[in-house]
């Protein structure tokens, strides 16, 4: 069955090349995803695979069956959108929405799993089960596409026996991929702070209340959330991103805004660093005389890669590419919302190597000149396909 899927990966590699430039030339941002759903559909209607639109206002889910269809289940998540990102990139498939980039490698997720989708329906009579195809709004912003697509009971009747996310990362050489069992990546918040005073002319400190001067001390103080109140053995980030006073040279402003993010690995710790945040913060303004508003915006859990399943992934993608290609991860401070899924069935969430140095694809994500080699696509649509396969047919 390898060969068989090798060689189907090679047939219908330019045409997943073609997918993946015609989503990159056209990206569409969270929630905005109409275009791009109905792509993605088209393609599944030219392959003859049942689907459904509109799962979460823009998602597509779509079901391939298999000889005894419900003996076992395994999905396969993509997502859509793209980042607000003016692309610098000069390719022919360079964005042609200003300001709008996939940025992030979610055009590969969803060429990819098309590319996964044609394979699996060609080899339809050779495998037993059921592999449902989510094709996910929304991820890079909250509450999550994965949450809402959740609720509209994507993972439920039947709940999938496992459950699979691919991502492409500059951190592995193409050709790679990696895995991690256990905890992942982290937890993300969103930490909006307003620290209030009494604003007034700069040569005239002692007539105002300086809420520049106590959000630095506001800022400098949470840093002790980290380095005193958090167990060493749980990793945690607590980092300001944005700080804004509308002041002047010679105006000090009423008051000033701090935005940041917290991630950490532990519920419970999680919790109690919110509060103390907002204890701190309180404490520190009223005790220079002013005043402090803290919002703490819960965003994505951490993620939980099943060691089960992906002890089993680590084997299959062995198979697949051979166990020299395949490589440990280290914890990420990033966050992802197929954490949802992963609290919800068995679920692997593993990255997909796409660096090529040589041929100038090093960029980080989430950069205006990100861009991928494409010869992952072959490697990303083979092995997806491999891992369902074998994994329909676990008995347990």
């Amino acid at each position: 069955m390898i060969n068989k899927i090798k060689a189907l990966s090679k047939d219908y590699y330019d045409d997943v090349v073609f997918y993946r430039r015609h989503f990159h030339a056209m990206p569409e941002l969270s929630m905005q995803e109409h275009k791009t759903g109905a792509y993605i559909a088209a393609r599944l209607k030219e392959m003859g695979i049942d689907f459904e639109e509109g799962v979460a206002e823009t998602g597509v889910v779509a079901r391939i069956e298999g000889r005894n269809p419900g003996s076992r289940m395994v999905a396969l998540r993509a997502d859509m959108d793209a980042l607000p990102i003016l692309e610098e990139n000069r390719v022919e498939y360079k964005s042609t929405v200003p300001g709008v980039m996939h940025a992030c490698g979610h055009d590969v997720h969803m060429a990819s799993l098309l590319g996964t989708a044609r394979i699996l329906h060609s080899l339809r009579d050779e495998w037993e089960g059921t592999v449902k195809l989510i094709f996910q709004p929304s991820e890079e912003n909250y509450p999550g596409g994965a949450s809402l697509m959740i609720q509209e009971g994507v993972i439920d009747n039947p709940r999938p026996a496992a459950m699979f996310g691919q991502h492409v990362t500059p951190g592995l050489p193409v050709g790679k991929v990696g895995v991690r069992g256990g905890r992942y990546m982290a937890s993300t918040d969103e930490i909006y702070i307003t620290v209030k005073g009494k604003g007034g002319h700069a040569a005239t400190p002692h007539l105002n209340v300086d809420p520049i001067v106590i959000a630095s001390h506001v800022v400098l103080a949470l840093q002790q959330i980290v380095s005193r109140n958090a167990t060493p053995y749980i990793p945690t980030v607590l980092s300001f991103g944005k700080i804004r006073g509308d002041g002047a040279t010679n105006v000090i402003p009423d008051e000033v805004k701090l935005e940041g993010t917290f991630r950490t690995f532990d519920e419970e710790w999680r919790e109690r660093a919110h509060l103390r945040i907002r204890e701190l913060a309180v404490f520190v303004a009223q005790g220079m005389g002013g005043d402090c508003e803290v919002f703490i915006d819960k965003g994505y859990p951490f993620l939980v890669n099943n060691e089960k399943l992906a002890d089993d992934f680590r084997t299959y993608a062995g198979e697949f590419m051979g166990k020299e290609n395949v490589e440990e991860l280290d914890l990420s401070m990033t966050g992802e919302d197929f954490a949802y899924y992963s609290q919800r069935a068995p679920a692997c969430f593993y990255r997909l190597g796409i660096r090529n140095i040589e041929k100038g694809f090093n960029s980080n994500q989430h950069t205006s000149t990100f861009d991928v080699d494409e010869s992952a696509l072959e490697t990303g649509m083979g092995l997806m396909a491999w891992v369902a396969l074998r994994e329909l047919q676990q008995k347990t």
